[in-house]
């Protein structure tokens, strides 16, 4: 049984459209979507019906929620806050009433036992859209915020766009980075996988090319409120 989780799409469509054809040739048996769908990018309508095409489980992200509800003060720098709000008010513009619904609907985790293999997904935290756990925080700190609302053998989540692979406790830790957005540097959209065949657990990131400077040029071409800042991130894959 091969699982792909991806997150963090971001509007980049052409991302996606890379990633799921990657997917495609890794004989993937089930995708499951982490959240994070349209929001920052040039195609968020895209985006979201490409995410609803799969006809699978999809759990919610903090940019669907400021989707619905606009971005709120104290969850970014109070710099960025105007902007930021500027930028959700264009995303919703491309989409229609029924995709903010979509969005509002979806579920903040995912709990599932595949193979006698309990995975338990969800997009920052169990507890909360918006916290942050990083690849370098210490045991206690990762035990504490992912590894104490369920009992699991894999954790996976998204949320800080740098993918990595930790193991604790005999349990395994995955962040799968982004689809759309990575920040670690590498210019290569990111997903996880999961395999588990015959008692055998592998955990394993997939780092993907895809059209770059055509993604960044979208941003210019559809006049999204923030494109240098959003095509120079896409560029560098950092922020």
């Amino acid at each position: 049984m091969k699982i792909a989780f991806i997150s963090d799409i971001h509007g980049n469509a052409i991302a996606l459209d890379a990633v799921l054809e990657d997917i495609n040739t890794q004989g993937i048996d089930k995708i499951y979507v982490l959240g994070d769908i349209s929001y920052r990018g040039p195609e968020p309508k895209r985006s979201l019906d490409i995410v609803r095409s799969l006809h699978t489980e999809v759990i919610k992200g903090n940019a669907d929620e400021w989707v619905v509800r606009g971005v709120r003060k104290g969850e970014v720098p109070d710099k960025a806050l105007e902007l930021m709000n500027t930028e959700r008010q264009w995303i919703v513009e491309q989409l229609e009433p029924s995709d903010i619904d979509y969005l509002n609907s979806l579920p903040a985790q995912l709990n599932v036992t595949i193979k006698d293999v309990q995975i338990s997904a969800f997009h920052a935290t169990p507890e909360n859209l918006f916290d942050i756990v990083l690849p370098n925080a210490d045991d206690s700190h990762i035990e504490n915020r992912l590894m104490k609302a369920h009992d699991a053998q894999v954790y996976v989540y998204a949320h800080i766009h740098k993918p990595y692979i930790r193991f604790l406790s005999g349990k395994v830790i995955m962040n799968i980075g982004s689809v759309g957005l990575p920040f670690d540097g590498l210019a290569k959209a990111s997903y996880g996988l999961v395999e588990i065949e015959d008692g055998h657990l592998k955990t394993s990131i997939r780092r993907v090319s895809y059209e770059i400077e055509r993604a960044a040029a979208l941003y210019h071409e559809v006049n999204y409120p923030n494109a240098e800042m959003m095509s120079n991130v896409i560029r560098t894959a950092r922020i």
